[in-house]
C-alpha cells in the first residue's frame, strides 16, 4: 500500500499502520515515496493500493477503482502557481512537480500553450524559482502555505480558478485500489479515515512525523485542508469534479481521451 510522505496523508494512512481499525485479514506493506514515483509505480501495477494523482489515475483506470474515501480535494484552492515576481508566463520555463502530477495536468490547462515545463521534485521547486533556474513553479504540499514566507509571489492558484469556472471541488490526488480488491479497500479505508477524524490528536501526533519542518498549527491546518468532508465521501459532486477534470483536460489537449472510471463505496 502506497501512499505520500505528506501530513495528510500519514494522517489517513495512521489506523491501518497500527490495526486500530478491522483490515479483513489484509497484511499490510507501507510503501512511503513521493507522488510522482506512486504514480510510476501504479503504471507498473507494483502497488495494490496507493494514492495516485488524478491525472496518472486516467492512464491506469483499466486496473484500479476509485476509493471514494481519501481523495485529496480542495474547495477554493489548490496547487499555486509562483514567481519572485509577478510575470506574464508565456514562453517562460516553469517548474512542475512530475509528469504525471494533477499539477502539471492543470498547468497544461490554464498556462499558455508556448510554456517550457521542467520537472522536478516537489520540494526542490521553491528554491529553484528563487536562484532563477526557472522563471516559475507550480508548488503542492506545504509548498501552498509556505511559498509568502519564502519571499515568492502567487501569480495563479490553479483551485481558485477552478472553482470560479466550475463551483466543484478540485480532485488532484486519489486512493485507488486493484479492482478485485477495490470492494474491500473502499470499506477499509473509508473506516481508517473515519477513525482518523474522530480521533485527530492521535493521527496528528503520527502525522507530525511527516510535516517537513513545519510546526503543529501549519500542520494540522493543512491537514484540514485535505482531509476534509469529500475525504471521507467524495459523494456525488467528487465524481461530478473528477469527471469535469478529464473533460476539460480532454477539450483544453492535455489529455486525449476521456477516461471511464468506477468509484467504489463501502
Amino acid at each position: 500500500m502506497g501512499h505520500s510522505p505528506d501530513p495528510d496523508d500519514a494522517f489517513m494512512f495512521y489506523p491501518i499502520k497500527y490495526k486500530k481499525i478491522n483490515l479483513k485479514g489484509y497484511e499490510v506493506e507501507e510503501i512511503v515515496k513521493d507522488i510522482e514515483t506512486l504514480n510510476k509505480m501504479a503504471f507498473e501495477g507494483n502497488v495494490d493500493v496507493t494514492a495516485i494523482s488524478a491525472h496518472a489515475y486516467a492512464y491506469v483506470s483499466d486496473r484500479y477503482d476509485v476509493l471514494s474515501s481519501g481523495a485529496s480535494m480542495g474547495k477554493g484552492y489548490g496547487p499555486v502557481v509562483v514567481a519572485k515576481e509577478r510575470i506574464e508566463l508565456s514562453n517562460k520555463r516553469v517548474a512542475i512537480p512530475g509528469k504525471w502530477t494533477t499539477a502539471a495536468l492543470l498547468s497544461k490547462i490554464y498556462l499558455p500553450k508556448d510554456v517550457e515545463y521542467v520537472e522536478m521534485r516537489f520540494d526542490e521547486i521553491p528554491e529553484a524559482v528563487l536562484r532563477g533556474e526557472v522563471d516559475a513553479g507550480v508548488l503542492i504540499h506545504e509548498g501552498q502555505l509556505t511559498y509568502k514566507k519564502m519571499g515568492l509571489v502567487k501569480i495563479m492558484d490553479f483551485g481558485e480558478v477552478w472553482y470560479e469556472e466550475t463551483g466543484l471541488p478540485l480532485p488532484l490526488g486519489l486512493d485507488v485500489a486493484k479492482k478485485e480488491i477495490s470492494k474491500d479497500w473502499a470499506e477499509i479505508w473509508y473506516n481508517a479515515v473515519k477513525y482518523s477524524l474522530e480521533h485527530p490528536k492521535e493521527a496528528l501526533k503520527h502525522a507530525l512525523g511527516f510535516a517537513r519542518g513545519l510546526d503543529e498549527s501549519t500542520t494540522e491546518k493543512f491537514v484540514r485542508m485535505y482531509v476534509n468532508d469529500y475525504t471521507l465521501d467524495m459523494g456525488e459532486e467528487g465524481e461530478e469534479a473528477l469527471r469535469k477534470l478529464y473533460e476539460k483536460a480532454y477539450k483544453s489537449g492535455a489529455l486525449d481521451f476521456i477516461p471511464r472510471f468506477v468509484v467504489v463505496k463501502p
